[in-house]
């Protein structure tokens, strides 16, 4: 008789080889019978202690749910519980004043930065996060990591010895009841980005997954503010992994489809920071009492085109036909006839642009100058070059957490630029250097994006800078309204401000005289009448002036060097987007 073991091997390699039943002998028909019965049995057995240990699962979690309190109001005591979840009236005021409860709030960003008492560190305060992954350690300690922004805290709880009370004190730690770890670890409540209030003290540690690496909160009340749903559109960790690291990542038009999950990581939401940054100090810069500059609000729906052309975003205005400002330009003019003298705007712009590269946008943010000129249109410049350089210390000084943070995830090299006066070339010296290293283009030929890229490696080799000016652009390049030059018509008054090999700011010396006005006007194309309003402005006395027009989200692109501008985009609008 065959042992099990020469049996099994004999069935296996009939299996193998597909030998008919009718061949096996009797002895392997009965074993092979046999041992499918058994590998049934066991399966049942296997499926039931499954259902079993799901059963007693749920049953803890309910336990555990049914321990926690919902907390009618933020006015918590020692008699009320150590966890749950707010109820909506909590957040709604309910119980408190205006002065608020005596809890004392700590920000983790405040933290991150060593802004806060030494105090602190033996007092119970209060911090609100996001959940940004929970952790069991056994069955008597989790840990919880809380997001902020861009600061990330751990926050420890642990459980009381078998016995002991919840509310002893403990040389490590702040003993919480052992329903509370389960119910961290176990209830589903806390589901990725969850938002929680968690009360406890701070002790030093040494954590390397967080950003505040010498501190973690050892927990004694959780409650749930907001829970999340268990199923995110994607994992904030693929969102947030630099590009060249191995793993998952996650498509920019998914993330853009699901933007208010994306602007958590915070990579992404340090570019808002940086952008935010960006118009302050273009605010500050401007509005000083040295530059004496006015900001002002112009309108956005017009009745006839600004810039001309046919990128424009028609609508009907009551009985009328209207469109979208393309820029503020007209009107900026007109309040430099108004007398204001020297103005600025930051708001948005609308172009019909029918293109889907990484620098373009349907909808913008435009920061606006507009001044009166004394002598000469290298005014203009003078006052952008300033408060370009003005922009970038600032951000240098007062945004350096945040150039750290964006650098984790998206590596780039520091703009270089002339601390005192940027690189100025003449549109000749620009096509000269380009005629030189072998490019070719038309004297009198505007630069393709191509040989803007080539300029700017030109230049940065030669000049030791990523940040340069380029004027007298050739007529042909330019708007109706934009100054000719004095000593040759082809060329005018007008120049463009390049970083990193890309233009980013386009300016001029604009036509004061209102019969050039309406003759470069027709030239173009342009309607006069639709232009009624502005001439009419020039009828009565209008001073030399120039400006110029900047793309906000261009500029943040090219400082930061990230490739495409609709990661500077709070919500970008383009051709093939429009939600949400």
């Amino acid at each position: 008789m065959a042992t099990e073991e020469e049996l099994a091997r004999s069935i296996q390699h009939k299996l193998e080889h597909r030998v008919p039943r009718s061949e096996w002998t009797e002895e392997e028909r009965q074993w092979h019978k046999e041992e499918k019965k058994r590998a049934k049995e066991a399966e049942k057995a296997a499926k039931a202690a499954r259902a079993a240990d799901e059963e007693a699962t749920a049953a803890a979690t309910g336990n555990v749910q049914a321990l926690a309190m919902n907390v009618a109001s933020l006015r918590v005591d020692d008699s009320e519980g150590r966890f749950g979840r707010y109820e909506l009236g909590a957040l709604a005021g309910a119980g408190a004043t205006a002065a608020g409860t005596s809890r004392r709030w700590m920000s983790l960003a405040d933290l991150a930065a060593h802004r806060l008492p030494e105090s602190l560190n033996v007092e119970s305060v209060w911090v609100r996060g996001r959940v940004q992954a929970v952790r069991a350690q056994g069955s008597k300690m989790a840990f919880v990591v809380l997001r902020e922004g861009y600061a990330t805290l751990q926050v420890v709880c642990t459980a009381a010895p078998a016995g002991a009370s919840a509310d002893a004190d403990a040389a490590c730690a702040v003993p919480v009841p052992r329903e509370m770890v389960r119910w961290v670890t176990r209830s589903g409540e806390l589901s990725a980005e969850s938002i929680v209030d968690v009360c406890g003290r701070l002790q030093p540690a040494a954590v390397k997954s967080c950003s505040i690496a010498d501190r973690e909160m050892v927990a004694e009340r959780m409650y749930v503010v907001s829970r999340a749903a268990p199923v995110l559109p994607f994992e904030l960790e693929d969102a947030a992994r630099p590009r060249d690291d191995p793993g998952a990542h996650v498509h920019r038009d998914t993330r853009l489809d699901h933007r208010v999950l994306d602007l958590r990581v915070p990579a992404h939401q340090a570019i808002m920071r940086i952008q935010a940054g960006v118009c302050q100090l273009f605010r500050e810069c401007l509005s000083s009492p040295a530059m004496g500059f006015t900001e002002i609000h112009t309108p956005k729906i017009i009745g006839g085109v600004s810039e001309g052309g046919t990128e424009v975003f028609r609508l009907k205005y009551f009985e009328h036909d209207a469109c979208l400002a393309q820029s503020p330009q007209l009107y900026k003019q007109m309040a430099v006839c108004g007398d204001m003298r020297r103005v600025f705007e930051i708001g948005p712009v609308f172009r019909a642009e029918n293109s889907n590269t990484y620098r373009h946008l349907a909808e913008f943010v435009g920061l606006d100058v507009e001044m009166e000129i004394r002598e000469h249109y290298h005014e203009v410049m003078q006052v952008l070059d300033a408060v370009f350089r003005y922009v970038f210390q600032g951000l240098e000084k007062r945004y350096a957490a945040e150039l750290e943070c964006i650098q984790r995830q998206y590596p780039f090299v520091p703009l270089r630029y002339h601390r005192e006066r940027s690189v100025r070339l003449t549109h000749a010296e620009a096509v000269q250097l380009l005629h030189e290293h072998g490019h070719e283009m038309g004297e009198l030929d505007d630069f393709s994006s191509e040989l803007e890229k080539a300029l700017g490696e030109i230049v940065a080799q030669r000049y030791h800078t990523d940040f340069y000016i380029v004027d007298r652009f050739p007529a042909s390049c330019r708007p109706f309204y934009t100054m000719p030059a004095p000593d040759d018509a082809r060329y005018t008054n007008s120049f463009d401000v390049f970083m990193r090999g890309e233009e980013m700011v386009s300016g001029a010396q604009r036509i004061h005289d209102l019969a050039v006005l309406e003759q470069r006007a027709a030239a173009k194309g342009i309607d006069v009448i639709t232009l009624a309003d502005y001439l009419e402005a020039f009828r009565y006395g209008a001073p030399p002036h120039g400006g110029a027009g900047i793309g906000l989200e261009r500029v943040v692109m090219l400082y930061l060097n990230l490739g495409n501008v609709r990661e500077c985009s709070l919500f970008p609008r383009e051709r093939k987007r429009l939600h949400p």
